[in-house]
């Protein structure tokens, strides 16, 4: 990657929880980063220690609308990235359209611009794409077992459309794309009402209420610390090589979702009990990435031990905790989403 002066990454969804992080990776390698967020599960305070940071700007804006004329016209841009989706059930099946059009419509105009701008290209696709997988583990050739039209299929769905229009920009040799399937991602800067099983385990754990499991417990997945995710993410953007399929991301350590529970017990010393609850439609029974690929292009694998990465992500929720605990009421219930818009870009980037 050349790292210019003037090269200038635009990250979509860069206020949410893994795009934040990449910000802060991209910062710190010498370019500029414009981020722009519609801020429906991005939050400001994932980004409020750059405020002063004058290599980055932000934009509030949706990317299924057509993108700011100031960045259409933005002959520095190198690097475009993908990150702008819900990427958790409650949240992409709280407005199912809405998630789809982002997958389609937005990931088309920021195709576009990386088109017109000559920008290399990529996609944070998801794990996802696979469903409920009938190989095991899962590897980039698997086309999936994916329900077209249950409540999660508006994200499945969707990012399996954008992997399409990408391979189809590539085909057609109108952008330089990467595409990345991301697996079960987790560390600080996730939001306690994400619904997934870490954030979810570990915020009943904190406040002593009962911890849900859904169906069994027996289901697995395989979590990846959001350092390791992002190392894995920038190889990803700066490869050079001849390879263009879509690559795992994620940690092969597979185990068991109650095993999970019991270990965030164990190291919070809680006293609050497991309760089941009934699985979720179309929820995955098993979820493990073969990365033999990321290992061979990008000689790339997670390191950061669970137990590490663990420790990290309850600090981070404490801290949360005690920060909410000194909120007055009014900030606690105030209804709405944040927005803002700043930096020099003014009106034009996330």
């Amino acid at each position: 990657m050349d790292n210019r002066k003037e090269d200038i990454a635009l990250i979509a969804g860069g206020a949410g929880f893994i795009g934040s992080h990449l910000t802060d990776a991209l910062l710190a390698r010498g370019l500029r980063v414009i981020c722009i967020d519609n801020f429906q599960t991005g939050r400001l305070q994932n980004l409020r220690h750059l405020e002063h940071e004058p290599r980055f700007d932000l934009i509030d804006g949706d990317v299924i609308d057509p993108l700011p004329a100031n960045l259409l016209r933005n002959r520095s841009i190198s690097f475009v990235l993908n990150l702008a989706c819900a990427a958790s059930p409650p949240h992409y099946q709280a407005d199912p359209e809405h998630t789809l059009i982002t997958s389609v419509v937005g990931t088309r105009h920021l195709l576009r611009l990386a088109e017109a701008r000559g920008a290399r290209f990529l996609l944070a696709s998801t794990s996802e794409v696979y469903g409920d997988p009938e190989v095991h583990p899962q590897r980039e050739s698997y086309w999936g077992h994916v329900n077209p039209t249950g409540p999660r299929a508006c994200y499945d769905e969707g990012k399996r459309a954008a992997e399409t229009l990408t391979f189809d920009f590539l085909r057609a040799k109108r952008a330089d794309v990467r595409v990345a399937r991301i697996f079960n991602t987790y560390g600080p800067r996730m939001r306690a009402d994400d619904g997934r099983v870490v954030s979810n385990v570990i915020t009943q754990a904190l406040s002593g209420d009962d911890i849900t499991m859904y169906g069994s417990g027996e289901q697995t997945r395989s979590f990846c610390y959001v350092d390791d995710l992002v190392e894995g993410l920038v190889r990803l953007l700066t490869y050079d090589g001849e390879f263009r399929g879509a690559i795992n991301l994620g940690n092969p350590a597979e185990m068991k979702v109650h095993e999970l529970a019991e270990q965030i017990v164990e190291m919070t010393g809680t006293r609050s009990s497991i309760t089941f609850r009934p699985l979720p439609v179309d929820d995955p029974r098993r979820r493990r990435p073969d990365i033999t690929l990321a290992q061979k292009v990008l000689d790339w694998a997670p390191r950061v031990p669970l137990t590490v990465g663990l420790e990290k992500t309850i600090a981070h929720f404490e801290e949360e905790a005690r920060v909410a605990a000194r909120l007055p009421l009014e900030k606690k219930t105030a209804p709405g989403r944040k927005r803002r818009v700043g930096g020099t870009a003014g009106a034009a980037a996330h």
